[in-house]
């Protein structure tokens, strides 16, 4: 009870101790967003509220031999182990395995009705192989011994349920879990491993972190979105999930976390975008930085990619993003239910 009455806290902790180095007032440019600041009237507040919505394309029957109270227990005691990041410290596997539930599920594709938190096909390649989930073989790794203490579990379910336990002890609100999904296995002719022909990555389903352009992101950003059946407050929302953990030059080539609380479910990065300032980054511990383009605060210690950017950039989805900036508790109450529906796409 302690760490998670600490994780609360800890955003606002970390803002009054750096509030030296940040400009709360300076605002990004922007390449849509003009004049002032959009305000939030607080008549909309009452469109906010997602609900929970599961897209639909397999039916999905839990085993009723699986003692899920018994599985929750040995996912905390793997979010209390000693864990090490190469970005930041006093790291959990938490954002990791949000990570993993995140990208499997959202290879999911409304009109096919393909894809989805059902199969775990990211055990296999192509998909393992996609750079988008570049390092998610470790999170694999971490649950494979809750899947042999438990073999009724399919993996399908273990990799959603891990994610569902780690929002809520990183201080989220509780995320609605449905179980019975079916693990795919590959055959001997085709994969298990969904198909994507877009034209909008050439890596799979799931989104690029820059595309080269602002509104050529912000439009691959509805492409893959708008696919699963996301519109934008639901792709804002989502988004919030970066305030958890942290990009590696080793996986993406991006470096950095979001926040400075990056265990903690909040709406801080929310907060960072709209109130810090951001700059494209040109160094890295003293020598040029030779990664991708991405943006970093005045102190360095702090990063957002050009798809965080863009949000501020598209009027549209600015709007939201100031909402959740300055409303916590509408942002923790949307993000449980649009990370349930995102976890149940695929399943019925």
């Amino acid at each position: 009870m302690w760490a998670r009455t600490f994780r609360r806290v800890a955003p606002a902790f970390g803002r009054a101790a750096t509030s030296a180095s940040r400009n709360l007032t300076a605002q990004p440019s922007s390449f849509w967003a003009t004049g002032a600041a959009l305000g939030v009237a607080t008549s909309v507040a009452a469109t906010y509220g997602l609900k929970e919505s599961c897209g639909a394309s397999v039916q999905c029957e839990a085993s009723p031999d699986v003692d899920w109270t018994a599985v929750r227990k040995e996912i905390v005691a793997l979010l209390d182990t000693d864990y090490t990041d190469s970005s930041y410290l006093g790291a959990t596997p938490g954002p990791l395995f949000l990570r993993l539930a995140w990208h499997s599920s959202g290879t999911f594709c409304e009109k096919t009705k393909t894809g989805g938190s059902t199969g775990a096909s990211m055990r296999f390649n192509p998909e393992l192989g996609w750079g988008a989930n570049a390092g998610l073989a470790r999170a694999q790794e971490l649950l494979e011994p809750v899947k042999k203490k438990f073999p009724n579990v399919s993996y399908s379910d273990l990799w959603i349920f891990a994610a569902c336990v780690g929002i809520e002890e990183m201080g989220g609100n509780k995320v609605e879990f449905k179980p019975g999904r079916a693990d795919k296995t590959n055959s001997r002719f085709s994969s298990a491993c969904p198909a994507w022909t877009g034209a909008t990555h050439k890596d799979g389903r799931l989104p690029s972190a820059d595309m080269g352009d602002p509104r050529k992101t912000a439009a691959h950003l509805r492409d893959i979105f708008n696919r699963m059946g996301f519109d934008d407050k639901e792709i804002v929302c989502l988004s919030g999930a970066h305030g958890l953990g942290a990009c590696h030059t080793e996986n993406s080539g991006f470096w950095g976390p979001w926040t400075r609380a990056p265990t903690t479910i909040s709406n801080e990065y929310y907060r960072e975008l709209t109130e810090n300032t951001w700059t494209m980054k040109m160094t890295h511990n003293g020598k040029p930085w030779t990664g991708p383009l991405q943006f970093e605060d005045p102190t360095g210690d702090l990063m957002m990619l050009p798809s965080d950017i863009v949000l501020l950039q598209d009027k549209d989805f600015r709007h939201h993003v100031e909402f959740y900036a300055k409303h916590e508790h509408f942002f923790l109450k949307d993000f449980s239910a649009v990370v349930s529906k995102l976890f149940h796409l695929g399943c019925a």
